[in-house]
């Protein structure tokens, strides 16, 4: 969901504590970074690298992080999905609430945020007590910190306070539910396996006055395909006509998704050829999902010809379309096609990843193309040199088995 990510996201657009430098981050005046950006990429290399938890919070702590900033806010997000896959939550916890004392933090915005944090981070109790506490810190609530209450308990997979929430908390804080309230109450039903269950939530959302949006039944379509009720996704495509809304591209991305998850891939191209015949043209991500479902059934000639098919059609493929044909060709191992692939990819500055690469060298080689896999390498090396160490392992290892004599 949209609305979700720009949630989570928007947390590290929080006003961070004016820490003083540190000599976590400047050991020496020869590391002084002169420049914003010099000083986010500084931050988030120490800690992509940093396995030590409190190491991590210090580096939080030393950093005078701007979040409007795109890498400072993926410094934050690293930060605290580490010390979360470290279980360090009293890291986390003592973190956020040192923030809380601030006082250009004391509004609704970050403490919205820090509740998102916590459910990020599992903490779903800690994010209830901070959504309880704002009359303690002098916030008021809105349906801003409502929602962000429910996101942080989506994010946990607390499915079952999502519904507490929506029940009780509205009456008990005399907040209004919006749209969003409506649509992540509903999210959170199709995600634990009760779609069904929504429908009394859209009932209620007529009853209020709140017009439901593709978001709304395009999340319904997405849960009843995945309990393989397709009798459902018929009532909810019948709901929207009565509602005044036609399936756009958004509905049928979701539906032919939705298919290709449950290994249905032919079924979702009756639904790309239905969309061409109504003059509804497809985007990559349609193909994207068309192509990644074939190979994922081992269908990888499918995935050939729509591949081939999209720029006949006059679109261009994105780089997951490209990343997802050359990994399941080197699987299958068709490594002419996949190299084909791979170098239009590379002329646009779309390189897969190292695993990926890996297979296409040594597949190369297996096929005595042992020219073009160094040529590959060498690509690759000169556009990511920090990474050379790593081919100059696989190519030690491919000299061994005799393949790049």
């Amino acid at each position: 969901m949209a609305s979700l990510n720009r949630l989570r996201i928007s947390w590290f657009r929080l006003q961070c504590c004016n820490f003083s430098s540190s000599p976590i981050l400047n050991p020496d005046s020869s590391r002084i970074i002169a420049t914003s950006k010099g000083k986010s990429r500084e931050v988030l290399s120490l800690l992509k690298k940093e396995k030590d938890p409190e190491r991590i919070v210090d580096i939080c702590r030393s950093a005078s992080l701007n979040p409007d900033y795109h890498l400072d806010r993926i410094a934050f997000s690293v930060a605290i999905s580490k010390l979360a896959r470290c279980n360090y939550f009293e890291g986390i916890r003592s973190f956020l609430e040192e923030l809380k004392d601030h006082p250009n933090l004391k509004n609704e915005r970050f403490i919205s945020h820090s509740i998102v944090l916590y459910g990020q981070a599992g903490m779903i109790q800690n994010a209830i007590s901070t959504f309880e506490q704002m009359d303690q810190l002098a916030v008021k609530r809105t349906v801003k910190s409502l929602n962000a209450l429910l996101v942080a308990c989506i994010f946990a997979k607390k499915y079952d306070e999502v519904h507490r929430i929506y029940v009780n908390f509205p009456r008990l804080y005399a907040i209004k539910p919006d749209l969003e309230t409506y649509n992540l109450v509903i999210k959170a039903f199709s995600e634990s396996g009760s779609s069904s269950s929504a429908y009394s939530v859209v009932a209620e959302m007529d009853k209020e006055g709140c017009k439901p949006n593709a978001t709304t039944f395009g999340t319904l379509i997405a849960g009843f395909y995945k309990e393989e009720k397709m009798e459902g996704v018929g009532k909810v495509l019948n709901m929207m006509e009565e509602h005044g809304m036609k399936p756009e591209l958004g509905t049928y991305n979701i539906r032919i998704q939705s298919l290709c998850k449950l290994g249905r891939s032919f079924e979702a191209t009756a639904l790309l050829d239905g969309m061409l015949s109504c003059e509804m043209k497809p985007n990559s991500v349609t193909y994207y999902h068309l192509i990644r479902g074939f190979c994922k059934e081992g269908k990888i000639e499918e995935a050939k010809k729509l591949f081939k098919s999209m720029t006949s059609r006059g679109i261009e493929p994105d780089s997951d379309c490209y990343f997802t044909m050359v990994y399941f060709l080197c699987g299958g191992g068709d490594y002419d096609t996949a190299l084909l692939i791979c170098k239009e990819s590379m002329e646009k500055n779309w390189v897969p990843n190292f695993t990926t690469m890996k297979s296409l060298v040594e597949g190369l080689a297996s096929i005595s193309k042992v020219k073009e896999a160094r040529e590959i390498i060498g690509q690759v090396k000169e556009k990511y040199p920090k990474h050379a160490d790593l081919w100059k392992e696989t190519e030690e290892a491919l000299l061994k088995l005799g393949m790049m004599n």
